[in-house]
C-alpha cells in the first residue's frame, strides 16, 4: 500500500476521539519529513479528507503541499481550498499545531497579496485568529496579518473590529510592535486619531533593546497624527520609554521633527514651504498624504483660537486672519468643523457673520450619565485587571532573579534608618 493512502487512511482512523487525534498527532509529527519531500503528490489527498472532522490531518498535508514557490494559477486554486478549511476546521484540534497553522494562514496572506486580491485573506483570518486565541486579551501572530490585509484592501471598518480588544497576552514583541503599527493606521484611515495616537505611542515606547524600523516608522507617523489630532508635538518621550528610543528616535525622523517646529509657530506659508521643500522625502515615506492633514489642521487650529478670542467674526475676517484664499473657503472649514464638534457656532449666511458658542453639552442626559458609568466601570476593570498581573509578576522566579541581580545591594529605602538620634 502507498504510504501516502496509509497515512491518510490512519488520519481518518485516528480522528473521533481527543485519545486517537493525540496518537495522530504522534504520528503525524513523525511523517512530517516524508509528507514535504511528496509536497506535490499531496493537494488531491485532501479530497479524500473532511476538513470539519480531519483537521490536524488535513493541516499538516495541506501545509506540507505548499512548501515552495507558487505560481499565480496555483494560487487560484490554493486561495478557496484554503479559506474553505479556516472555515471549517476544529479549533481544539488545530490547536494541536499552532505552529503548522500559522505556516498556512502566512502563505494563504502571501498568495491573496500575489492575486492583486487582498480582499480574499480579510475574512478567513479574522476566523483563524479567533480559532488560535485562547481568549480574547491574547494577541496571535495572525493579528498583524489580518490588519495588514485590511489596510492593503482598504477594509479598515472590518480591522477596528479587533483594535477594540484588550490585549494582556503576546506571544512575540514583534507581533506587538505590527499589531500597534498597523492598527494606528487603519485608525488613521478610519479618521479615528485619538485611537491612532495611543496604538502608535505603544510603539514608540514598548521596550526595545536597540531601534528597530517598525518604531521609527511609528514614530513618523506618531508626530504627525499627534500634530493633527492635539495642535502640538512634543520631543521627550515618557520616562518609561527604552534609553534606546529616547536617544535615538529623533535622530532618525529629522524632517518631521522639523515640520512639527515649523507647525508651532502658526504660520501656514511658513509650514507649506517646508512641505513643498520636503514633498519628496515625505513622500518616499508615504507620509505626503498625511502630511497634507497637518497643513489642513493648522488652518482649524487658527480658527479654534479664534473662538477664544471672539463672539462673532465674518468670514472675511476669518479668512485673512488664518490666511485662507476666500470668505467661501473659511465657511467651508467653519462648517465642517462644526459638523465634526470641533467648535460650536452658526453662520448668518445673509451678512457673512459667524457667532461662536459654548458647548452646549450639560453632562446631565441619561446618554451621559451611561457613557461616563460605563467608562468608570471599564477603568475599574482594568485596575482590577493590573492589580492581579502585578501581584503575578511580583511572584514570577524569572523576574525576581533577574531584579535581585540588577538592585544595588543595600537599599537604605527599605531601612527606617534614623537622620539623627533624639537624646
Amino acid at each position: 500500500m502507498d504510504p501516502l493512502e496509509a497515512l491518510v487512511a490512519q488520519i481518518q482512523g485516528l480522528s473521533s476521539t481527543s485519545s486517537d487525534v493525540n496518537r495522530l498527532h504522534s504520528i503525524l509529527k513523525q511523517a512530517d519529513d516524508s509528507l514535504r519531500s511528496e509536497s506535490t503528490r499531496l493537494f488531491p489527498l485532501l479530497t479524500q479528507l473532511d476538513p470539519s472532522i480531519h483537521s490536524l490531518g488535513f493541516l499538516y498535508i495541506l501545509e506540507a503541499s505548499m512548501i515552495g514557490p507558487v505560481t499565480k494559477t496555483q494560487a487560484e486554486t490554493a486561495v478557496p481550498t484554503v479559506a474553505s478549511f479556516i472555515g471549517a476546521c476544529s479549533k481544539e484540534q488545530i490547536r494541536l499545531a499552532p505552529d503548522k497553522f500559522l505556516s498556512v494562514c502566512k502563505r494563504l496572506k502571501d498568495q491573496v497579496i500575489l492575486l492583486e486580491a487582498p480582499i480574499r485573506g480579510v475574512a478567513p483570518l479574522f476566523t483563524a485568529l479567533r480559532k488560535l486565541q485562547v481568549s480574547s486579551e491574547h494577541l496571535t501572530p495572525l493579528h498583524s496579518e489580518f490588519l495588514l490585509l485590511c489596510l492593503l484592501s482598504k477594509c479598515y471598518k472590518t480591522g477596528l473590529s479587533v483594535l477594540d480588544d484588550d490585549v494582556f497576552e503576546v506571544d512575540h514583541p514583534r507581533d506587538l510592535f505590527l499589531y500597534c503599527y498597523y492598527g494606528g493606521m487603519i485608525c488613521i484611515g478610519h479618521k479615528r486619531f485619538q485611537k491612532a495616537l495611543d496604538l502608535l505611542h505603544n510603539v514608540v515606547t514598548a521596550p526595545m533593546p536597540t531601534i528597530n524600523a517598525i518604531a521609527v516608522e511609528a514614530y513618523k507617523k506618531y508626530i504627525l497624527v499627534s500634530l493633527i489630532r492635539n495642535g502640538q508635538f512634543s520631543i521627550s518621550l515618557p520616562k518609561y520609554s527604552s534609553s534606546a528610543a529616547q536617544r535615538n528616535l529623533k535622530n532618525f525622523c529629522l524632517p518631521y521633527v522639523e515640520l512639527a517646529n515649523s507647525y508651532s509657530t502658526g504660520k501656514v506659508a511658513e509650514l507649506e514651504a517646508y512641505v513643498k521643500t520636503n514633498a519628496e522625502k515625505f513622500e518616499s515615506d508615504n507620509n505626503l498624504g498625511l502630511v497634507k492633514q497637518v497643513v489642513s489642521s493648522m488652518y482649524k487650529r487658527n480658527i479654534q483660537r479664534l473662538t477664544q478670542t471672539y463672539l462673532t467674526l465674518s468670514l472675511q475676517d476669518i479668512a485673512s486672519t488664518v490666511q485662507l484664499n476666500s470668505p467661501k473657503e473659511a465657511e467651508m472649514h467653519v462648517l465642517q468643523m462644526i459638523q465634526d464638534g470641533e467648535i460650536y457656532a452658526t453662520i448668518n449666511q445673509k451678512d457673512g457673520m459667524v457667532r461662536f458658542l459654548e458647548d452646549p453639552e450639560q453632562y446631565k442626559t441619561c446618554e451621559m450619565i451611561e457613557h461616563i458609568d460605563s467608562s468608570i466601570q471599564r477603568i475599574m476593570a482594568l485596575s482590577r485587571k493590573l492589580t492581579a498581573m502585578d501581584e503575578q509578576i511580583s511572584c514570577d522566579q524569572l523576574y525576581l532573579s533577574k531584579a535581585g541581580r540588577e538592585r544595588q545591594r543595600y537599599d537604605f529605602d527599605d531601612f527606617d534608618v534614623p537622620q539623627k538620634f533624639n537624646i
